[in-house]
């Protein structure tokens, strides 16, 4: 895809999404809203991390998060992090797809967080060159922004800095910008819902009917 300027900026979703759920759903969605992108790319993780190794396979996430986002000309999905050899690093991904041949340097993008995630920035694999390559969208709780006094320290002089209160301030450069947005709060989370398939209970409501299925066709999360 050629290098453009002036186009709207392109959300960047990234997780595990073991499994994915109405959470992740209208987190991106609201997302779309707030900071008015122009779309959400979704990147299922081949191996993260910073968490416990998923559940099921990398391709049955990707299959999943297919399923998921199947209806919203809005969304679409990224697959290239589910084979790859080494472990997911946000910052390569992201370095990846700054390359001419993906969405190139100039298109303004930005990287989709919850705030628990964002807290946790500095224990990420060079956290602080990821505002070089893209802006940070933060989800926040309605009701309750981002508390400064409750981040680390090294993040929270980036944040100060960085924060700007319009989302057309995310359209006017690549990168480098944080804005945060309140989102409905849901409660959903995938070990709770992996919990309900271990023990036999349903599920639904949680998570769309197609991954529903999806699961049972595959037995997945048998035991958890």
């Amino acid at each position: 895809m050629p290098e453009k300027q002036g186009e709207q900026p392109l959300g960047i979703f990234g997780g595990t999404f073991d499994p994915v759920h109405f959470g992740h759903l209208r987190l991106a969605e609201e997302a779309a809203d707030h900071l008015q992108l122009a779309a959400v790319r979704w990147i299922p993780a081949g191996q993260p991390l910073l968490r416990a190794a998923p559940q099921v396979s990398a391709r049955h996430r990707l299959a999943m998060v297919h399923l998921a986002t199947a209806g919203n000309p809005g969304f679409e999905v990224d697959a290239a992090e589910v084979d790859a050899a080494q472990a997911s690093y946000t910052v390569l991904t992201l370095e990846r797809l700054r390359q001419a041949n993906q969405l190139g340097k100039r298109r303004p993008l930005v990287l989709l967080l919850g705030a628990d995630a964002f807290a946790a920035l500095p224990n990420w694999h060079r956290w602080q060159s990821l505002l070089e390559l893209v802006h940070i969208g933060v989800a926040h709780r309605s009701g309750f922004p981002i508390d400064v006094g409750k981040l680390p320290e090294t993040l929270t002089a980036c944040y100060r800095e960085r924060l700007c209160t319009q989302p057309t301030a995310l359209h006017e450069s690549a990168a480098g910008r944080i804005a945060t947005f309140a989102m409905t709060p849901l409660g959903i989370s995938a070990t709770q819902i992996r919990t309900l398939l271990a023990s036999g209970s349903s599920p639904r409501y949680l998570l769309p009917d197609e991954v529903i299925a999806y699961i049972r066709k595959h037995n997945l999360y048998p035991e958890y």
